[in-house]
């Protein structure tokens, strides 16, 4: 099979040699170019015809937000990733880069102890994004065990009262919570929890961006807020988020126990968490994202009881952790991003005497957070080369 080729552009010869150096240590990668502004990219794009380009935000003559606008005019099945900075500015230009059609961010290694510490921080962020993006991944949930107790709650087909909706996200995620949680009602009868993979000031921005586009009240997660309905909650970056009681009540709790899929926040620890509190009456949705996180926690929803449901492939900008939980057996339903906010609205309305008013799904009635997916990626063709 022949390497993933990619073009890395950034106007520091330091960052460009970096990530280059991060690159070279996978076989599957070449590092088919560089360039140091947007419009040399542009040009080494017609010539190179890479499968995925780096591409970073702030450069001279024509930066990241305009490379990208015109690399999504040109050629728009080719997978850009982001290179962004641990600022406020530069989560707000992700944001931005995300919502115009960028397929992923990383950020910049910061506070490195040493140059082969940056590359290793770079590589360990970078390898795994591209090869997702272009199709190099290897299925996980064949290894995992599917209880006896979980097949026959699958089997009974029985959709019982759900209490409370909890979301995991990863890769694509902001264009899909942009889409579906804005599609959501302000008088959904319960809460929302949220874990996006994303680091600190990028939940809260995100957290922000919905919340001016929804009529749910949305926001970062915070250690003692109530659990209600008509409010739905992001785990703020670099801490896990669950649930717990506290006499009738039920609030948020953060920690900073060890990360879990090489993730804090972590999808397996909220699912887990939700089950402790509401036991059966728990919708689980996995939504598009890299790697198997979610898995394990919908193993647990479905051993109580609940209910399950991941988004489709074709929808996905990665379907690495929805399709883990699909192949696992473990989904109820499997449902394309355009129809998600229904699906949750049907299940949520069963065992309720009404239903809470549905908005359109496919097209909310405000401006939502970031674009959503409108077509999937194209694994392997995205630079013409077979």
């Amino acid at each position: 099979m022949a390497p993933i080729r990619v073009l890395v552009v950034d106007d520091s010869a330091v960052v460009r040699r970096l990530v280059s150096d991060a690159l070279s240590t996978d076989d599957d990668i070449e590092v088919a170019g560089i360039a140091a502004n947007g419009r040399i990219a542009l040009q080494k794009i017609a010539q190179l015809r890479p499968d995925v380009v780096t591409l970073d935000i702030e450069m001279p003559e024509m930066d990241g937000l305009e490379a990208l606008a015109e690399i999504r005019r040109q050629h728009p099945a080719l997978p850009v990733i982001m290179f962004s900075t641990l600022t406020e500015r530069g989560a707000s230009a992700t944001l931005d880069a995300l919502a115009q059609g960028a397929r992923d961010y990383v950020t910049k290694p910061s506070g490195a102890a040493s140059v082969a510490a940056a590359v290793e921080i770079a590589r360990t962020q970078l390898v795994p994004k591209i090869r997702a993006l272009c199709g190099r991944t290897t299925a996980l949930a064949s290894a995992l065990s599917r209880p006896a107790a979980a097949r026959a709650a699958l089997r009974s087909g029985v959709a019982g009262r759900v209490d409370v909706v909890a979301i995991g996200v990863s890769t694509g995620g902001p264009n899909a919570l942009g889409a579906l949680v804005p599609a959501l009602p302000a008088d959904l009868p319960v809460p929302v929890v949220i874990v996006q993979h994303m680091p600190a000031t990028f939940t809260r921005l995100l957290a922000e961006r919905l919340d001016g586009a929804s009529g749910l009240c949305v926001g970062e997660g915070t250690a003692g807020a109530p659990v209600e309905r008509g409010h739905a909650f992001i785990a703020p970056g670099g801490r896990h988020m669950v649930v717990g009681r506290r006499g009738t009540a039920v609030q948020l709790q953060l920690n900073d126990e060890p990360p879990e899929c090489s993730c804090r926040p972590a999808v397996d620890p909220l699912f887990r968490s939700v089950v402790e509190v509401y036991g059966a009456r728990v919708l689980a949705v996995v939504l598009t994202g890299m790697g198997s996180d979610g898995l394990r926690g919908s193993e647990a929803v479905v051993r109580a009881g609940g209910q399950v449901i991941a988004q489709d492939e074709g929808t996905s900008v990665v379907w690495g952790m929805p399709g883990e939980v699909v192949r696992a057996g473990l989904a109820h339903a499997v449902v394309p991003l355009g129809a998600m906010a229904g699906e949750i609205i049907r299940r949520v309305a069963v065992g309720r005497t009404a239903a809470p008013a549905a908005m359109p799904v496919a097209a909310p009635t405000v401006a939502p957070v970031v674009a959503p997916v409108v077509a999937p990626v194209d694994h392997g063709h995205a630079s013409g080369r077979t």
